[in-house]
């Protein structure tokens, strides 16, 4: 890079990322004001679950285009403000990684003293939240206590000028109602994209209801790859597309997604929600369906007659990867 121009691009890489800190300063803020609120009106009795149940479809009647408001995130805010609450130097901490940094910490770690040795990590090594699980899986805490109980073993980096890789938070971008980052890789973007097509393309019953869909649970986020209603079996249809080999786990992955989208999205008049996972590596092409056990013979077989067919889609998939494989070849 030309030296006369350096100090210049250090002025926008600090201040883009103060501009980043900022924001997800307020948004931690807001979290913590709103999860006082919510349990003071609790512990006063004034509130109860369903309260909150109401208060977050009033926030989404009024103001629609806000996200991030569900009752399940509003309970984490409760969650969140409980936990720290009495403790108040871990007060800046919090505020200086992102929220879903901060549910990791405080749903997966046991003690005060553990949360705190994984705010102080994350501050310090700017750890992806891939990263930060991994840390805690591996009980690099209790490893490193055990090893020197006196002393934290970081060290303070300079600024990272990859900062987005801490605050790159779908939390953030719906707070600003921007448009939500995908962490996928653009190949996979890309075929997800021509598959959503192609499902749209089989028939008018099928209506588009998001890509990488957000899912709730506890305090871990999950992203479905394609989500549909489906008009004429009256029920969600979840698809998930992966570029590897069929395993057991990706069918177990999926019918944990259906779980969820029945608990928390499917409405009382429409029936079980379905799913079919799509898998595609050097030889073969896998397609299976992922439906409920609650479902009657009967109910399966309207299902099965009104999805699309298995074949169909192992094609669709051939022709999907071959084409981006003889593209990126021609490249």
């Amino acid at each position: 890079m030309d030296n006369r121009f350096t100090d210049i691009v250090n002025l926008i890489i600090n201040s883009r990322a103060n501009a980043i800190k900022t924001v997800n300063a307020e948004l931690i803020n807001l979290y913590w004001n709103i999860g006082e609120y919510i349990s003071e009106k609790i512990l006063q009795s004034e509130w109860g679950q369903s309260v909150v149940k109401e208060l977050s479809e009033f926030i989404q009647t009024k103001e629609p285009d806000i996200k991030g408001f569900s009752d399940k995130n509003l309970w984490r805010m409760k969650q969140f403000y409980e936990t720290y609450k009495d403790f108040p130097k871990l007060s800046p901490l919090v505020r200086q990684i992102s929220w879903t940094h901060n549910l990791i910490i405080f749903s997966r770690c046991k003690s005060i003293e553990e949360k705190e040795f994984y705010l102080k990590l994350v501050k310090k090594e700017s750890y992806s939240k891939r990263e930060l699980d991994r840390q805690i899986s591996s009980s690099f805490f209790e490893r490193t206590m055990i090893g020197n109980s006196n002393s934290f073993p970081i060290t303070e980096k300079e600024l990272d000028q990859d900062i987005t890789k801490i605050f790159k938070d779908t939390y953030i971008f719906d707070f600003l109602n921007l448009p939500e980052p995908h962490n996928e890789s653009d190949l996979q973007k890309g075929l997800l994209q021509q598959m959503k097509n192609f499902i749209l393309e089989l028939g008018k019953d099928f209506l588009f209801v998001s890509q990488e869909y957000k899912v709730q649970v506890g305090n871990s986020d999950f992203y479905i790859d394609l989500l549909f209603f489906h008009r004429g079996l009256q029920c969600l249809v979840a698809f998930e597309l992966k570029a590897d080999k069929f395993r057991p786990e990706h069918l177990g992955q999926l019918n944990f997604y259906l779980e969820a989208l029945d608990r928390d999205v499917k409405r009382k008049n429409e029936n079980p929600s379905i799913g079919m996972l799509l898998c595609k590596d050097k030889d073969s092409e896998v397609v299976e369906y992922a439906l409920s056990r609650s479902l009657s013979p009967t109910m399966i077989s309207e299902y099965k007659t009104q999805l699309p067919d298995k074949k169909l889609l192992q094609q669709k998939l051939h022709e999907l990867f071959d084409g981006e494989n003889s593209h990126q070849s021609s490249e």
